[in-house]
């Protein structure tokens, strides 16, 4: 099914972004640079531009973090941007007195509290690498990681460290310090170190490394296929996309109340939950709990929240909840909402304008791009199921590889791999000790993203699948999206993960697993609905020719549909590396 384009409104005098092709055309990556401070002879920190530029103006006194009590959406604790440039220098005065150098790796594996925002922001101004561990991982993707990066340092609590890391973390020859952060009156565990006697010991007046552009600053992990999960490294230049790609694709401003829901543990979660949106000057607010609809919409409304960014994930778990919840609530502050962590459906968008008042603006980027790459924008009509168009300073393209070079789509509606022109700031530097492995994803000056998309006649693209999920059949390419898409049109339908299966006919046939919506029951007659929709909006070659209903079909913890498990488990073949996945606490 097409959805309608839903128009954009009346542009708001203050967005950001007033005319797309306009900016896209007359944009330069060095004017996004003159907007940030920099440092003295030409440095530049990340840290910097997030809270000590800040210091000396208006911005100064205001909450930059706000964090929320568990069991209410009252405020439990603020920092102001004054509070929260001396708490990080505070910590990286604590770093270089324990004998670390620029350019050691910090790691920290803690929930949303304020240790772990001091922790990023105080690594980043001391020159250190910082690297976000999601505080759910088990023991092995823990140790694997710290092996990988050989941190220097581990932050973590009292609770995780007794429960995850007191066994085997003192064993690590190459880490140095554990500093953990206990409850007032308790000490820190034997061989570790008390992060906050640490932190009071520390300067709050310390002047920030005149860290260079290129000099190391943030190690995201990606999972793998199989094996091992990869380790992106990303340098200072970063925040230039950081603060651009914030205003233009999310419309942040200084005064927005802003909240992204996604953890610190992964890359959106410190890219656009921490240093982006600071480096404007916002308030950000900060929610310990886990996902609860009635809390989330209490939270939009209590807070006044401007600018919202979450996931498709979450964004489904409320659609099951229905229209009435958020009509209980005023939601006239929020200007602003948009979505990250897998393509959004199309259903997902027209119901947010049902339910909320307003789209979702979806958006593409990768743990490698380090930013925003392809988005909607309020300043143009969103197509439901639609990546957008590339951010000003992006060369998207669609292409193939091949012995003699790249092949390039030139068609509308034609799929290949999406492409970038190499170059951005935030574009990560390396593959940690994998030379070769980042080499082969650029060819000829262009990223090759491992996924497949299309563009259409007006330059919007659409996501297909990864390269590794389309489906082979009888000749025919099937993106797994575009099937998911419609299978979620049925009212019963709650999620839905599609694969290929083996068939000696046609090469692989799709098989669909959905989860179900409360209140709906699986048999047959409800299957044969399900199928009988698919097939009338994809026809007989596209649609699944079986349906298998689980109670949860399996994510990772950021929320996207793991196809690449559904179909080892179906297979019986090898399920690599599934430390990410929602649930795994090994």
């Amino acid at each position: 099914m097409t959805y309608k384009t839903i128009e954009k409104g009346a542009v708001d005098a203050a967005c950001v972004m007033q005319d797309y092709q306009l900016e896209y055309q007359k944009f330069h990556w060095e004017q996004a640079e003159q907007a940030l401070a920099g440092l003295p002879e030409g440095g530049l920190n990340i840290a910097f531009e997030a809270v000590d530029r800040h210091l000396n103006t208006d911005v100064a006194e205001k909450a930059a973090l706000t964090f929320l009590s568990r069991n209410s959406t009252d405020i439990e604790h603020s920092l102001t941007y004054q509070q929260l440039a001396e708490q990080s220098s505070r910590f990286a005065s604590a770093l270089q007195q324990m004998g670390l150098k620029p350019g050691d790796r910090v790691y920290c594996l803690a929930g949303r509290i304020p240790e772990l925002f001091i922790t990023a922001l105080g690594t980043l101004k001391f020159g250190g690498v910082f690297s976000p561990l999601f505080s759910a991982f088990g023991p092995e993707p823990i140790r694997s990681r710290l092996e990988i990066g050989q941190a220097s340092v581990l932050v973590t609590t009292e609770k995780l460290y007794q429960k995850k890391l007191a066994t085997w973390l003192l064993e690590l020859d190459f880490l140095k310090h554990c500093l953990v952060v206990t409850e007032p009156e308790h000490t820190a565990p034997a061989g570790t170190e008390s992060f906050h006697t640490l932190l009071q010991q520390g300067d709050p007046g310390y002047q920030c490394h005149p860290t260079r552009p290129e000099d190391p600053a943030l190690l995201h992990f990606t999972s793998g296929t199989t094996g091992k999960p990869k380790g992106a490294l990303h340098v200072h230049q970063a925040v230039v996309a950081h603060r651009m790609t914030a205003q233009f694709a999310l419309d942040l401003r200084q005064d927005d109340i802003y909240w992204c829901t996604a953890d610190p543990g992964w890359v959106t979660g410190t890219s656009y939950g921490i240093l982006a949106p600071l480096t404007l000057g916002a308030t950000l607010i900060i929610d310990p709990a886990d996902f609860d609809a009635e809390r989330w919409y209490s939270i939009l409304q209590d807070r006044g929240v401007t600018v919202w960014y979450t996931a498709p994930t979450a964004i489904r778990m409320l659609m099951k909840y229905g229209t009435e919840l958020p009509q209980q609530v005023d939601l006239t502050a929020l200007r602003h909402m948009a979505s990250v962590g897998e393509p959004l459906n199309p259903e997902a968008v027209v119901w947010g304008t049902k339910a909320l008042g307003k789209p979702f603006h979806d958006n593409w980027w990768q743990t490698e791009t380090g930013g925003i790459m392809i988005a909607n924008y309020p300043c143009l009509p969103i197509k439901p199921g639609s990546m957008g168009k590339p951010m000003p300073g992006i060369t998207a393209a669609i292409a193939r590889r091949t012995d003699a070079g790249i092949e390039w789509v030139d068609a509308p509606g034609e799929a290949g791999e999406l492409v970038l022109k190499a170059g951005w700031p935030s574009m990560f530097r390396s593959y940690l000790h994998e030379e070769a492995r980042y080499q082969k994803a650029f060819q000829d000056g262009w990223y090759f993203t491992g996924d497949l998309a299309q563009f259409d006649e007006e330059g919007y693209f659409w996501f297909v699948g990864r390269a590794d999920d389309v489906i082979k059949s009888s000749g025919h390419l099937i993106g797994p999206f575009e099937v998911e898409s419609a299978l979620m049109e049925h009212p019963a339908v709650a999620e839905a993960g599609v694969i290929g299966v083996p068939d000696e006919l046609g090469g692989e046939v799709v098989k669909a697993f959905i989860a179900l919506k409360p209140g709906y029951q699986a048999n047959e007659e409800l299957i044969r609905e399900v199928l009988g929709l698919a097939r009338k909006r994809l026809g007989p070659a596209v649609a699944p020719k079986s349906i298998e209903v689980r109670d949860n079909l399996p994510k990772t913890r950021s929320g996207k549909i793991m196809r690449r498990l559904l179909k080892a488990r179906e297979l019986g073949l090898p399920e690599g590396d599934i430390s990410t996945m929602e649930g795994n606490n090994e």
